[in-house]
């Protein structure tokens, strides 16, 4: 027998979805602006005449863009981050919370890590510490500052670690049973049946890395060596315009200031918003069985 929904109950889900709706749609639609601004005329972008669609759809935006090779070398570097960062957080993260997630009589002293490790997330040394220590190192101006120091997310090791105590024990017994050690469990039975939360840590990382740009204003002293974040910054948020060449001047007579910014917006957040998508389907799952502890 089917149980009808209550007329309150009926009304607050249709009021949560068209509350949800709204939100969404308050978060689109900005997106939406800078997209439809990126493919305006000069003239009608900086008039303020665009709103939602193109005003005398053009392309010179994104061809001044594609020319430009401080944009192109910037989104390289942070290509290059991103794959190298992503490596090393996975890696590094596997590692930690896999021993972290044994009992304490597997591993001695093991709250007492968790707890270390927590410490690390409400306190640090704080920016001109961690800058000498980067500095002493040798790394400034190189792509090791901007993947090194946040090595070990430790949200990530402790959404993991939950994650592994959630996998049934007797999978790992029949594992060492077969002569497994350690390290074949982790990555012939462990690492398999964690795709979900391995997917989700991925995106954060991936998120956290692309988006990243004051690391790289702090530790790049070269225009040239910076992310397309921290390129970004300088160009749209301080305005910096030193690094134009006079070829550049001379282009900017087919487009307006919006106009480049809004094509380099859009750019800077398309290879996210095509990622996002393939990942989603394993980021609830990863986000609940993470979180639950026992």
């Amino acid at each position: 027998m089917v149980r009808r929904k209550s007329p309150g109950r009926t009304a607050f889900i249709y009021c949560n979805y068209t509350l949800l709706a709204l939100l969404s749609l308050l978060c689109i639609f900005p997106l939406i602006q800078v997209l439809a601004i990126s493919f305006s005329s000069s003239y009608a972008a900086a008039s303020g005449l665009v709103r939602f669609f193109p005003v005398d759809f053009t392309l010179d935006a994104y061809k001044y863009v594609a020319t430009k090779p401080e944009f192109l070398r910037s989104f390289g570097i942070t290509i290059e981050r991103v794959l190298l960062g992503v490596s090393i957080n996975m890696l590094v993260t596997i590692l930690v919370a896999y021993p972290l997630s044994k009992d304490s009589s597997q591993l001695r002293f093991r709250t007492a890590f968790v707890w270390l490790f927590v410490f690390t997330m409400l306190f640090n040394g704080g920016l001109i510490p961690t800058y000498v220590v980067i500095k002493d190192l040798h790394m400034l101006n190189s792509i090791w500052a901007l993947v090194l120091p946040g090595a070990l997310p430790i949200f990530n090791v402790i959404l993991l670690l939950n994650f592994f105590r959630n996998i049934p024990k007797e999978l790992l017994e029949a594992s060492f049973m077969d002569g497994a050690n350690q390290w074949s469990t982790l990555w012939r039975i462990v690492v398999p049946v964690s795709l979900p939360a391995l997917a989700t840590i991925t995106l954060f990382a991936t998120v956290g890395h692309w988006n990243a740009w004051f690391d790289g204003i702090i530790y790049m002293n070269q225009p040239d060596k910076y992310p397309l974040q921290s390129y970004m910054q300088t160009i749209i948020v301080a305005r910096d315009m030193s690094n134009l060449s006079l070829d550049d001047i001379d282009k900017l007579k087919n487009v307006s200031d919006r106009n480049i910014k809004a094509a380099q917006i859009f750019l800077g957040a398309l290879p996210i918003l095509l990622i996002y998508p393939l990942l989603q389907r394993f980021f609830m799952t990863g986000i609940v069985m993470g979180s639950v502890k026992e």
